[in-house]
């Protein structure tokens, strides 16, 4: 069985999301999985890097699990990266602590599957850069992405609406589980 961690990068899960914390709540669920919610964790900002640097060395499997802002991943998720990849421990002559792991993206994305489109200034694999890059340095295996776009706060109208939004969460979350079941 495969060790799989799930770093939710939402900045406030509980006041604001619907798709993510969906997502969250189903991976909890599944043997194996284990979800570091950073929103809990430090909601200072102040990382508790060689508590997470163990958690990663534990995993076979890494998921970045987060909502698009502004094209990125979310401040608190940005943050944990760069305290806890650090040099001497993922990367550099003596870094190989990640070598060999899988990391998956799981996002979601509130605007519409057309503003990723044809014509668009930014496409999806446009927001893969920044892990492929952090794969290419550290030695883990960029094992794919899953996402979901239209799940904006604008589209949260009415209850239906925020259970469509809540479904197509979990509908991520399976289609991750599946892809990862797959590697």
């Amino acid at each position: 069985m495969k060790n799989v961690l799930i770093v939710s990068g939402h900045p406030n899960l509980e006041g604001d999301s619907v798709a993510n914390k969906a997502m969250v709540e189903a991976f909890a669920r599944l043997e194996g999985y284990t979800v570091d919610r950073l929103d809990l964790l430090y909601p200072d900002y102040k990382i508790d890097v060689a508590a997470e640097q163990a958690k990663l060395v534990d995993a076979d499997v890494i998921v970045l699990q987060y909502p698009v802002f502004w094209y990125g991943m979310p401040a608190l998720l940005q943050k944990w990266m760069e305290d806890v990849f650090a040099h001497g421990f993922s990367h550099g002559s003596q870094g190989k602590a990640l070598v060999g792991k899988k990391l998956v993206l799981s996002m979601t994305i509130g605007a519409p599957e057309e503003a990723y489109g044809e014509g668009a200034a930014v496409h999806v694999e446009d927001l893969l850069v920044p892990a492929k890059g952090a794969c290419a340095l550290t030695g883990m295996e960029f094992s794919g992405c899953e996402y979901t776009f239209g799940v904006s706060y604008a589209s949260r109208v009415d209850d239906a609406a925020r259970k469509a939004i809540a479904d197509a969460g979990r509908n991520q979350a399976a289609r991750v589980a599946k892809l990862i079941e797959e590697l």
